[in-house]
C-alpha cells in the first residue's frame, strides 16, 4: 500500500529498535483511546553493493528477499512490541523507499505520526536522528516523538527505591 491513510488513522514508523517499539507501544494505546486505526510503516531500501560498476555482482538478496525481510522485522517488532495477539489490530505495511519520504506519504491525512527516539542526546537535548528530523519539517499531521525509556535512570530509581534504602548495613 502507498500513497495515504484516512483520516482516523495513527501511523507510527518501525524500524525494530527499541525506540519504535516505544513509539508503537504509545501508538497503541493512543489508537485504543481515540477509537482510531493503527497503522504500522516500515521502510526499506535496496541493499548497495558498494562495488565499482565495472566489478562482477556480488552475490545477495533479491529485492524480493529484501521486501521479505523488511516484512518479518515489521511483524516481530509488532509481536515484541504489543503481544502476540496484537497482529489484527495493527495495519502492517511495508514499503520499498527512504524512510522519511515513505512515512511522510503514509501519514498525510491521518491523525498523528509517531516515531521513537532516544531517551536524551547530547547536554540532556531531546535526541531526534534524521528521519524524525526530517519529518517533524516536512509532516502534514502532527508528528509525536516517543522516548525510549532511559535504562539508566530506571537502575538510578531502583538503587533508590525506599524499599531498598533500608536494606543496607551501615
Amino acid at each position: 500500500m502507498s500513497g495515504h491513510t484516512d483520516g482516523n488513522t495513527i501511523v507510527v514508523g518501525v524500524d525494530g529498535s527499541e525506540p519504535s517499539m516505544a513509539a508503537l507501544r504509545w501508538a497503541a494505546e493512543q489508537a485504543a483511546v481515540l477509537h482510531t486505526d493503527l497503522v504500522a510503516v516500515h521502510a526499506w531500501e535496496p541493499a548497495a553493493n558498494g562495488h565499482a560498476p565495472y566489478a562482477p555482482a556480488p552475490v545477495g538478496p533479491t529485492p524480493a528477499q529484501e521486501h521479505e525481510r523488511a516484512a518479518q522485522v515489521l511483524a516481530a517488532t509488532v509481536r515484541e512490541a504489543l503481544g502476540p495477539r496484537s497482529g489484527e489490530a495493527v495495519l502492517r505495511i511495508v514499503v520499498e523507499g527512504p524512510p522519511a519520504r515513505v512515512l511522510l506519504q503514509q501519514a498525510r491525512g491521518a491523525v498523528l505520526l509517531a516515531l521513537g527516539r532516544k531517551a536524551h542526546g547530547a547536554f540532556g537535548l531531546p535526541s531526534v536522528g534524521p528521519v524524525g528530523r526530517e519529518c517533524l519539517r516536512h509532516a502534514t499531521v502532527p508528528v509525536v516523538t516517543v522516548p525510549v525509556a532511559d535504562r539508566f535512570q530506571e537502575s538510578v530509581e531502583t538503587v533508590n527505591s525506599p524499599s531498598l534504602a533500608g536494606s543496607h548495613a551501615p
